[in-house]
């Protein structure tokens, strides 16, 4: 029998839009369409307006210098410093005592950061790193889990104009290494060891094993496991003793960078994306709070990201912070101890945002409505989506099972590169539409083209690009301005930004990102997206989750193989691959029918969550597979394995 769920999801096909309630609207900061008509009429110097809610040493009169495009630069004759702007400010408006981050640490601990707290850390960790010869523009390199140290080094840095570059604590050591001589990094701050899941990894004897080559290292004790310390190794919490309670903040130009963060290439070395500081402070800080129409005296705000992505440095750090609000920093994954912990967190805190991938919410839906169901989720008021495309079936679970039906969901779409949240809806002002991310916001300017760069019609796939500088863009690949200006701005010129992604754009003006460019299929010469294939199958009501690839195919170029991953404890068989194709086939087509269907009790994940679709392919394709130790789970690419041998040897009989 259906569920009301799945009958609600039959019936989505005919909504059109969810628009606010009333009562929502009625207190949004931002109600209807005149803040785009406004920026609209002069984008840049709309930006510079927005630009004054910052604390500034010398208050910016030139928005956008744009004679050297593609190397635009926002508020130059502006100074400030991003770690007043997060602490100092709020700390001397009488503020101080609020909590910065309710931490929570994966067995339970608890620890309550104010503003205070987070400045005074700020201070001393800024004059330890002086002490031990960091300055203006060196690099430091921060290697640390989900823990409230990681925000006080970052700001640190900040304090002394000191240029930040974090690295996932789900990456390995050797990615670690290669990062820090990219960058020519002169001190790494790391940590004894790091958990997940009831299992601690020793990280510092991790990243001795491969050599860093940095001159000191910081070492933060999480958990106490035994720790090598050798020449160069200081250890956090004696630096920080040691150092003077007081360190006056740099008075940076707008332009100074700010952190670099390395994005993974997939044939090449990683880019270091660099992202300077008055312009991205300035949009991190406005996105914050109207995307999520942000009160700071009374939310509780939690963006489930981890620091070392691009999500945590602008929504966990830099715009919660600039805007003085309260969040949650959970060290832990979602199913530990229990598969209800963030519901259980989120009752227990009064959590009232709430920002989390889709990949998340497809996993919780997996799981089951049985978890949410056990907390009480009253305080939320708004929810949101980032890092992918959230299909129609995980968006109405949500809504409906998360939100209790009245939180309005943005659906966020932005880039590292970007810095910032580009195009979403601002939930108290436009109707949201499950699948698509909504329009560009105030300032920011988007169009869908054609290989020449034309525009195309209305609701026809093309490319997504960016037509008109915005305040938190990179500057540059760090050290490799040639290879910034060929990977974004050589397709169509100096002036429009390449964003990589399919897109369309229906007769309402919401832009519908299909997927990237490069995850397209292309069978018997139609070309098709695996995202728009992937939510086909998942719209099926007994499919969790779906990742797809394009396999060689002798007669059609390509074949349409997909993994999928079914609700609960359903089993598949050849009954439920017919009934998956038929339902694909009603959905887009009989081209994009799935001509293999493999079975997987999971996929292959990073630990934030993106599904390694490369992997699928070399299993798919019977290569050898290339480093797994950053996933998730890495035996899930072992059981994989051995299901595609499995079938291949049923072919071959």
């Amino acid at each position: 029998m259906a569920t009301d769920l799945e009958h609600e999801l039959a019936e989505l096909l005919d909504v059109e839009s969810f628009a606010p309630e009333a009562a929502f609207r009625d207190r949004a900061l931002i109600a209807d369409d005149r803040v785009h008509r406004e920026a609209a009429e002069d984008p840049a110097g709309w930006w510079l307006k927005q630009a004054k809610a910052l604390s500034w040493f010398r208050e910016p009169t030139v928005a956008l210098d744009d004679a050297d495009p593609p190397f635009y630069k926002w508020f130059t004759d502006g100074t400030l410093n991003a770690s007043v702007n997060c602490l100092d400010r709020h700390v001397e408006a009488g503020r101080g005592d609020r909590v910065a981050f309710h931490w929570r640490g994966e067995e339970g601990e608890v620890r309550d950061v104010t503003y205070a707290d987070l400045l005074a850390d700020v201070q001393r960790c800024a004059n330890a790193l002086k002490a031990h010869g960091i300055g203006k523009g060196d690099v430091v390199g921060i290697f640390l889990p989900m823990i409230p140290e990681v925000v006080v080094a970052m700001l640190a840095c900040a304090r002394i104009g000191a240029i930040h570059n974090v690295v996932f604590g789900g990456f390995s050591a050797e990615s670690v290494r290669e990062r820090m001589e990219f960058s020519a990094a002169k001190a790494l701050i790391t940590v004894d060891g790091a958990r997940r899941k009831g299992r601690t990894a020793a990280i510092k004897a991790q990243v001795d094993a491969v050599g860093m080559p940095v001159r000191t290292t910081f070492v933060v004790r999480h958990t106490g496991i035994e720790c090598p310390m050798g020449d160069g190794d200081v250890w956090w919490h004696e630096a920080l003793a040691a150092a003077d309670p007081v360190c006056p903040p740099e008075e940076l130009e707008a332009e100074h960078p700010l952190y670099i963060l390395y994005s993974s290439g997939s044939t090449a070395k990683p880019k270091g994306i660099l992202h300077t500081t008055g312009g991205y402070l300035t949009q991190v800080a406005w996105t914050h709070r109207h995307v999520f129409d942000l009160k700071p005296d009374e939310d509780v705000y939690w963006c489930s990201a981890d620091v070392g992505w691009v999500t945590g440095h602008s929504y966990i750090v830099y715009g919660p912070l600039a805007n003085g609000c309260t969040s949650v920093m959970f060290e832990g994954a979602p199913d530990y101890p229990d598969k209800d912990v963030w519901w259980k967190l989120c009752a227990e805190l009064g959590v009232t945002i709430f920002y989390t991938a889709p990949t998340a919410i497809r996993a919780c839906m997996k799981w089951g409505e049985q978890y949410p169901a056990r907390h009480d989720l009253s305080s939320l008021r708004l929810l949101g989506t980032v890092g992918e495309p959230i299909n129609p079936k995980a968006w109405l679970w949500y809504h409906k099972v998360i939100g209790g039906g009245r939180c309005p969901i943005v659906d966020t779409w932005w880039q590292t590169e970007t810095g910032a949240i580009m195009i979403t809806t601002l939930p108290g002002a436009q109707a949201a539409k499950p699948g698509s991310a909504g329009t560009p916001l105030p300032g920011i300017a988007a169009r869908v083209v054609d290989d020449a760069g034309e525009e195309v019609p209305r609701d026809t796939q093309g490319y997504l690009t960016l037509t008109r500088p915005w305040p938190s863009m990179l500057r540059t690949l760090y050290k490799d301005d040639e290879r910034y200006v060929a990977t974004y701005w050589e397709k169509y010129g100096p002036r429009t930004y390449f964003v990589g992604d399919a897109a369309r754009q229906d007769a309402d003006g919401y832009f519908w990102v299909i997927g990237r460019v490069d995850d397209v299929l292309n069978v018997s010469g139609h070309r098709m997206s695996t995202a728009e294939i992937e939510s086909a199958i998942v719209s099926h009501p007994k499919v969790a989750e779906a990742a797809v690839i394009g396999q060689s195919d002798e007669t059609t170029g390509q074949s349409v193989t997909a993994f999928v991953t079914l609700e609960g404890n359903l089993e598949g068989d050849e009954a439920l691959e017919a009934e998956i194709r038929e339902h694909v086939a009603q959905r887009i087509g009989k081209l994009a029918r799935p001509k293999r269907i493999i079975w997987s009790d999971d996929l292959p994940k990073t630990r934030s969550g993106k599904i390694m679709r490369r992997l699928l392919r070399d299993i798919a394709e019977g290569r050898e597979l290339g480093d797994v130790t950053t996933l998730r789970d890495p035996d899930v690419m072992s059981r994989l394995e051995a299901r595609v041998k499995e079938l291949q040897a049923e072919d071959g009989a």
